[in-house]
């Protein structure tokens, strides 16, 4: 006689935020491209296509691979400040105004209180902290987690310091990073497909257009 599957009971679900949450991605890569204009088409078609396929790091990181692998030439301290006080400029009016993903609000409104929530993005941790702040909706996580924290260690540290075990855990990512850091975690990694098919092609894990039916899946864990 087979056993049965004992079922999974989520208990927390962990959030990226950008093109996850909210639909704000698309603003990241435009101000990006406004950054480095002045380096000609060529260049920012390069810049473009690199934040497209590493969607999920920080932009830190992102500047520090352009300035050595695409415009070649040293990055200081203060033109890194620099550009990450524009880019702050540039996106954070509008990541506050932009739409949520279809679902999200509804979600966190109705599910927050069942399930423990948090939120791991490559955003600046003060950046992030004011743009949930802005769109009043801080109530509905136990904690908000930006960079410079790698994702990976975010799951690790929500793991220990609430006494979770994977399978108590979603997460619920669009980018390498966030698979990457649920599965270094044994978490359960869902992927929310938007434009970014091609990156989650191979991948074993669940797959939604969007937030509408989140609840209803993690049921059937």
């Amino acid at each position: 006689m087979l056993a049965s599957r004992q079922r999974i009971m989520i208990k927390a679900i962990i959030f990226d935020f950008d093109g996850v949450l909210v639909e704000s991605v698309d603003i990241k890569t435009k101000a990006f491209a406004k950054l480095f204009e002045t380096e000609g088409e060529e260049v920012v078609g390069k810049i473009v296509d690199y934040h497209l396929r590493h969607t999920g790091v920080s932009r830190f990181e992102k500047f520090e691979h352009f300035y050595s692998n695409i415009l070649n030439r040293p990055l200081n301290e203060e033109t890194l400040k620099n550009l990450c006080k524009r880019f702050s400029e540039l996106v954070v009016d509008e990541v506050v105004n932009a739409p949520f993903v279809n679902g999200a609000l509804e979600l966190l409104e109705n599910q927050s209180k069942l399930f423990k929530c948090f939120i791991a993005s490559a955003t600046p941790q003060d950046e992030l902290e004011e743009i949930v702040r802005h769109r009043d909706i801080s109530n509905h996580f136990i904690r908000i987690y930006g960079s410079p924290k790698k994702k990976t260690d975010i799951v690790r540290d929500i793991l220990s310091i609430h006494k979770l075990l994977p399978d108590d855990v979603a997460y619920i990512g669009d980018a390498m990073s966030d698979y990457e850091a649920a599965r270094a975690n044994s978490a359960i990694f869902i992927a929310r497909i938007n434009d970014n098919e091609s990156i989650f092609d191979n991948m074993d894990c669940l797959k939604v257009k969007d937030l509408v039916n989140l609840k209803a899946i993690l049921d059937t864990l």
